[in-house]
């Protein structure tokens, strides 16, 4: 085969070969096929598109690109969940002890954060002394023993991505849904779980700003799950404002420890329960969603929840102190409240304004080389659907970073606050369960 022939194919509408595929990322993984070939090929598929089985295909072929993690030898059914991302999102700290709890088994291999807040391990390691980076043998024994491990991915899964990612990111090839979901799934089919949930976010704070669109790459991940015979799954969820109150790695945490406890913020505590209903079907618990949710909910009441996350924390180094009294977190040196300057209904809030500032503050990274400040973020005070008056507050900030630094923030999260004369009735945080 000759690449040039394989560009030209797809250039011009063709359907690419199981064969075809498996040479370009065999050869782009290699170093065989160079970057230029490479972009080409992806600027074809942006405009041209690929077909269910062309994006089984590309998803295969990159998942086989390096090591597929074995899990055969944790009891029972292995089930993982993947978010596409938000501002606020610290669902797996939550949903994942509760499904433990329940009697599944959560294997989870996660990324770091880049860009608006910290990843889930970037969360994680705001505890002290917590460990994301275990060998994988003892990963499966902590997930045997405890049910759950939420870990860092292996450096040798899915080369091919990773390769392939960094090239889109600067070629302007990002913006392809066989491509967002053959990376997305090669990831997560590599890790070797038997049930996946994806979490598909939209709106200002999303990759993905419509529902419409939200809902076709949730459809053609569950498509490329159904074709390797793995039960997929995925909820559409709004993220046209923060998820919860919290955005920024320890106060996440914090929240994450009040929902485990019972009192989290009610979108979020929605969401959980409904993506732990989700997996619990997935995982034969329960044959209904709504006996899964009344589960979860029970293991919330009871503590079974909040002990397992606990165990989590303590089987990986972590110091269970303080999820048991969490005012031993960190705090920043500067914490500044924001204030109204109008009256009005908060008729929406831009996620990505109050994501951008949370990183300015600390809690994200610019760049895969930033350090991120654990104590920095955001508490949103207000949310869609609150009369707010001039001077009400509408969110507290905390940050290391110096008063002249951050004043600027301050009037980006103001502004991120859209206020409206006429009343707002919020939208529901989960538009749609695709099965």
């Amino acid at each position: 085969m000759r690449m040039a022939d394989i560009i030209t194919k797809k250039r011009d509408g063709g359907v690419l070969s199981e064969q075809e595929i498996n040479f370009f990322v065999e050869g782009y993984t290699k170093g065989t096929i160079p970057d230029y070939q490479a972009s080409a090929l992806a600027m074809a598929i942006v405009f041209q598109g690929m077909n269910k089985d062309e994006t089984v295909a590309l998803t295969k072929a990159m998942m086989y690109s390096g090591d597929v993690v074995d899990l055969s030898q944790i009891k029972g059914v292995k089930v993982d969940k993947h978010s596409t991302g938000g501002v606020g999102d610290k669902t797996s700290m939550v949903v994942g002890p509760i499904v433990a709890s329940c009697g599944v088994r959560l294997a989870k291999m996660s990324g770091r954060g880049l860009g608006h807040t910290g990843g889930t391990l970037d969360k994680l390691e705001s505890i002290p002394g917590m460990s994301i980076s275990l060998p994988i043998g003892r990963f499966i024994k902590q997930v045997n023993d405890i049910g759950i491990a939420i870990i860092g991915q292996t450096a040798d899964l899915v080369p091919a991505d990773k390769k392939l990612y960094a090239l889109r990111d600067v070629t302007g090839t990002v913006e392809s849904i066989p491509l967002i979901a053959s990376s997305i799934m090669s990831k997560k089919l590599a890790s070797g779980a038997d049930t996946i949930l994806l979490d598909v976010k939209f709106g200002s704070g999303a990759f993905m700003k419509t529902i419409e669109d939200a809902r076709k790459l949730a459809r053609t991940m569950v498509e490329i799950g159904d074709g390797v015979k793995r039960d997929t799954r995925a909820i559409l969820t709004d993220m046209d404002q923060p998820l919860g109150r919290a955005v920024g790695n320890n106060l996440e945490v914090k929240e994450a420890i009040d929902t485990l406890n019972g009192h989290g913020p009610d979108d979020f505590v929605t969401l959980c329960i409904k993506a732990a209903g989700v997996i619990l079907v997935q995982g034969k618990v329960v044959s209904t969603l709504e006996e899964g949710e009344a589960l979860a909910r029970a293991k919330i009441k009871d503590g079974s929840a909040l002990n397992k996350f606990k165990a989590m924390v303590k089987a990986q180094g972590g110091d269970v102190s303080y999820i048991d009294n969490p005012s031993q977190f960190v705090v920043s040196k500067h914490h500044e409240e924001v204030y109204a300057d109008a009256d009005g209904y908060v008729g929406r809030i831009d996620c990505l304004e109050i994501g951008v500032a949370a990183m300015q503050l600390g809690a994200g990274r610019a760049t895969k080389d930033d350090v991120i400040d654990p104590a920095a973020g955001i508490i949103v005070d207000k949310k869609v659907g609150a009369k707010v008056s001039k001077g009400d507050k509408l969110a507290d900030i905390y940050t290391d970073v110096d008063a002249v630094s951050y004043q600027p923030v301050i009037v980006d999260i103001q502004r991120a606050f859209k206020l409206q004369k006429d009343e707002v009735t919020p939208r529901p945080i989960v538009y749609e369960i695709i099965e």
